[in-house]
């Protein structure tokens, strides 16, 4: 409680939030707050779902994958910084991207699939070479996915993008879950600014789905990824 009331405090007197920042946008972040905040550093068990068996030496599913098209693959990696966080890592249509504290970066692995990855799109790539620009080309490589697809990594991290950024610049999914984070240039975590702990918007639904429950989803669904 005290934690949490500390964490909310400090979000609020040094305004510390995304350009446009709405509470709604993170969740319920009043209930994290007061369920007490997670430490960024530490560490909590994924979602089944979400897990690859750690003892397999090619992910499962990982067959051989045709090149994906251009529009699927993230072609360049830009080091850049954004009001209130500081260094990124973006894209070349300059979206933020994470890292997730539940995937391995020695040996690099990615943790999150299914469901997971639909919040969480994975940078994809076909040759795992994106041009680079304020990023160590020296630190970018892949990681071979449960489907097969290749996903860029940055210092052997996986690198993802969030469906709740809506546009360039963005960082909505910083400190999701306790276990979500903007990544920098050299690899690490940018903890900068770090809001309540919160959940992650909801999945995007096909027509059938939202034709029966009647709305397109939201924020605050019980996901622990």
């Amino acid at each position: 409680m005290v934690v949490g009331a500390a964490i909310a405090a400090a979000f609020a007197l040094s305004g510390c939030a995304p350009t446009g920042y709405d509470a709604a946008d993170y969740g319920n972040a009043q209930e994290a707050a007061d369920a007490g905040a997670a430490s960024p550093e530490a560490t909590s068990t994924a979602d089944p779902i979400a897990q690859a068996d750690p003892d397999a030496t090619e992910p499962p599913g990982a067959d051989a994958v045709t090149d994906l098209p251009e529009e699927q693959i993230t072609a360049k990696l830009v080091g850049s910084e954004v009001k209130r966080m500081g260094e990124v890592i973006e894209s070349e249509e300059g979206m933020v991207l994470y890292r997730f504290d539940d995937d391995g970066d020695n040996p690099s692995k990615s943790n999150c699939n299914g469901e997971c990855a639909e919040i969480w799109p994975p940078a994809l790539t076909n040759d795992g070479e994106p041009e680079v620009d304020g990023v160590d080309q020296e630190l970018v490589g892949t990681v071979t996915r449960a489907d097969g697809t290749k996903q860029l990594t940055v210092k052997g991290w996986p690198v993802y993008f969030y469906i709740g950024d809506k546009k360039a610049g963005q960082w909505k999914g910083q400190n999701v879950g306790g276990k979500w984070f903007v990544i920098k240039p050299d690899g690490a975590k940018n903890l900068t600014c770090l809001p309540p702990v919160s959940k992650p918007v909801a999945p995007p639904k096909d027509d059938a789905e939202e034709s029966e429950s009647g709305d397109a989803g939201g924020a605050g669904s019980d996901y622990s990824y």
